[in-house]
């Protein structure tokens, strides 16, 4: 399926659901994006899925600009001073769906890691209505302050990805406009879980922390919010063959909560 962008591009999705799901605007929906350094997200098969298929959501991957879905192009319209298209992409992808009665306002489940938590905190500022239940997953969610800080050992090898603020006044502005951190307000925010590792290297820990912190002060609704640090994790959570099944277990577990499909 292809979904229209509000600038024109073509956005692809890739969409599964059980047979017996219907698409009349009444399932719960469940959409994964990330969206950046040329990562593309190839259809997959996952067993962990099948838990929500079964529970009669429908599964969608938003193939957003930023990652190399279409080619190397399709990454650069993503990236730099760019960078809006890809959460105006996910945004875009998501009312499609609901258009096409995949889903209803509110309903929404939507979740993504690192730079895919980024995108989670940039959709919720700009269209806070859309979604049901929200997980961020190691979020680089204050990139304005980390692209500052040169002491960090990553930040200067990522100015390519995402621009140079100290030297370039436009990149200062670009990331600012966009940065989950920096664009919080007092409004109404869906229910939001948001994980950190206290060993990353890549979004440190505090990153999080100080956005919880913010959005807690600001936020006006009673949705949960809730933050999990991993004492002994870092990056890509915890370690063990099988210790990742708790973290999607308890993923779904807050989004069934959170949309009041709980049983």
């Amino acid at each position: 399926m292809l979904a229209d962008a509000r600038d024109g591009a073509r956005v692809p999705i890739s969409i599964v659901r059980h047979r017996e799901t219907p698409v009349d605007g009444t399932a719960p929906l469940y959409l994964y994006g990330y969206g950046a350094y040329g990562l593309a997200m190839p259809p997959s098969f996952s067993t962990t899925r099948l838990s929500l298929l079964d529970r009669g959501f429908i599964f969608a991957i938003a193939h957003i600009r930023g990652g190399d879905d279409l080619g190397y192009h399709w990454y650069e319209a993503g990236k730099l001073d760019q960078r809006s298209n890809t959460f105006n992409d996910f945004v875009d992808v998501a009312r499609h769906l609901l258009g096409g009665g995949y889903g209803s306002e509110g309903r929404i489940a939507i979740a993504g890691g690192s730079a895919g938590g980024q995108l989670m905190g940039a959709v919720v500022n700009q269209a806070p209505e859309l979604w049901g239940a929200v997980a961020a997953h190691v979020p680089f969610v204050d990139a304005l302050n980390t692209m500052l800080d040169d002491s960090l050992p990553l930040t200067p090898i990522e100015w390519p990805e995402w621009g140079n603020p100290i030297e370039d006044k436009a990149a200062f502005d670009c990331i600012r406009s966009y940065s989950p951190y920096d664009q919080l307000k007092p409004r109404d925010y869906p229910p939001i879980l948001v994980t950190a590792g206290l060993n990353d290297p890549r979004v440190t820990y505090w990153e999080p922390a100080k956005y919880v912190a913010k959005l807690r002060t600001l936020k006006t609704d009673s949705n949960p919010l809730l933050l999990k640090t991993n004492m002994g994790g870092g990056h890509g959570g915890r370690s063990g063959r099988f210790d990742r099944l708790y973290e999607v277990a308890e993923e779904y577990a807050f989004m069934l909560a959170s949309m009041g499909l709980l049983e």
